[in-house]
C-alpha cells in the first residue's frame, strides 16, 4: 500500500460551491450525463462549475462512466462495459443549451469493445451540438481508437473546432502510467493525422511529477511540435487513491513557468497552459482558443504567427 506525500500549499483547492455549480450539477443529473470533472476527481471542478470568471464550463464524458482500459493514473472505473445510450448525443446537446455554454468540451472513456471504438457516437454528439447552435465552439478530447485512422477521420469530418489527444507522460513512462494498449508513437500518429487532415487546432496534455527527467519533457515537447500540435498543457499528477501510482514529486510552480516559456518562446506552440493545477480541459486555455476562433483567424495564420515569434 502506498503512502501519500504531503501536498504543498500551492496545491490547496477550494471546495465546489455556488449557485452556478448547483445548476450545472442539476442539469447533468436531469439528463443522466457524466462529466470527467466528477469521474476523474478534477481539482478544478469548483472553479469551472462555479463560473467565477464566466458562464461556467464542464467536460462531458461520453459513452458511459466505465472504461475498457485501466490506466494507473486515472480514477475512472474499468470494465463492465454497457451498451451505448442512443439518446446521449441529443441529451448532451440539450444540456449545453440549458447550461448556456458557448464553448463545449467533449471527451470519452475508451471503448475497445466497440468495432469503431465509439467514434460514430462521438461524431454524432458533435453534429447534434452544431446543429442546435452552429456558433457553439466544440473541443473534443479523443481516445486513440486503437490506431484506426478511419475512426479518427470520422471525428475530423464531424467538424469540431479543437481536437485533443493526450500523450500523458514521457515515452519512458508510458507504462506503467498508461494502459499497455496505449503508446507514445500511436499518440503522435493520431495528433499528426488530425493536423494533416483538418483545419482545426490540435492539443495535448502532459502530467509532471511521475519521475520524468527534464530532457525527457523537452524531447516530448519537441516531438509534439514536430507532429504539428498547436496547444499543450502541463499539470501536476495527483494520486486519486492509494491504489494508483504514487506521486514521485510535487513540481514547483516556477518549473511549470519555465516549461511554459520553453513551449511558447522556443518551440513555437501557439499556447501553453502550465501550472500545478492545470488539466487538459482548462478554462484559461479554452478562453485563449475561443478568442482565436471568434476573431476569425485561420489555423494557418495563427501557426505562421507562432513560427515567426519563435524564430523558426
Amino acid at each position: 500500500m502506498s503512502s501519500r506525500r504531503r501536498k504543498p500549499d500551492w496545491l490547496k483547492m477550494r471546495p465546489p460551491a455556488g449557485q452556478r455549480f448547483t445548476e450545472i450539477k442539476s442539469t447533468l443529473r436531469e439528463h443522466d450525463l457524466h462529466t470527467v470533472c466528477e469521474e476523474a476527481n478534477c481539482p478544478n471542478l469548483g472553479e469551472c462549475w462555479s463560473g467565477r470568471d464566466g458562464p461556467g464550463t464542464a467536460t462531458f464524458m461520453l459513452m458511459g462512466d466505465r472504461c475498457s482500459r485501466g490506466c494507473n493514473f486515472c480514477d475512472v472505473e474499468t470494465g463492465g462495459m454497457e451498451a451505448l445510450d442512443p439518446d446521449e448525443p441529443s441529451n448532451v446537446a440539450e444540456a449545453v443549451v440549458e447550461i448556456g455554454l458557448d464553448y463545449v468540451v467533449l471527451t470519452s472513456v475508451d471503448r475497445d469493445d466497440l468495432a469503431d471504438g465509439g467514434s460514430a457516437h462521438f461524431a454524432e454528439t458533435i453534429r447534434e451540438i452544431k446543429r442546435r447552435d452552429p456558433e457553439t465552439l466544440v473541443e473534443v478530447l479523443i481516445p486513440d481508437f486503437g490506431g484506426d485512422e478511419a475512426a479518427v477521420r470520422r471525428i475530423v469530418d464531424a467538424g469540431p473546432d479543437v481536437i485533443a489527444h493526450n500523450v500523458e507522460t514521457v515515452e519512458r513512462l508510458q507504462w506503467p502510467v498508461r494502459d499497455r494498449r496505449a503508446n507514445y508513437g500511436r499518440t503522435l500518429d493520431v495528433l499528426e493525422q488530425v493536423s494533416c487532415e483538418s483545419d482545426v487546432y490540435t492539443k495535448t496534455s502532459i502530467m509532471l511529477g511521475l519521475g520524468e527527467y527534464d530532457h525527457e519533457v523537452y524531447r516530448t515537447l519537441r516531438d509534439l511540435r514536430e507532429a504539428d500540435v498547436d496547444i499543450v498543457t502541463l499539470g501536476q499528477y495527483l494520486q486519486p487513491s492509494r491504489s494508483h501510482l504514487d506521486v514521485f514529486e510535487y513540481v514547483h510552480p516556477d518549473v511549470f513557468e519555465t516549461w511554459r516559456r520553453v513551449a511558447e518562446g522556443e518551440l513555437g506552440f501557439l499556447y501553453c497552459a502550465s501550472g500545478p493545477m492545470v488539466r487538459s480541459s482548462y478554462k484559461a486555455g479554452e478562453f485563449f482558443v475561443e478568442a482565436l476562433l471568434r476573431e476569425g483567424r485561420s489555423v494557418e495564420e495563427a501557426r505562421a504567427h507562432a513560427r515567426a515569434a519563435s524564430g523558426d
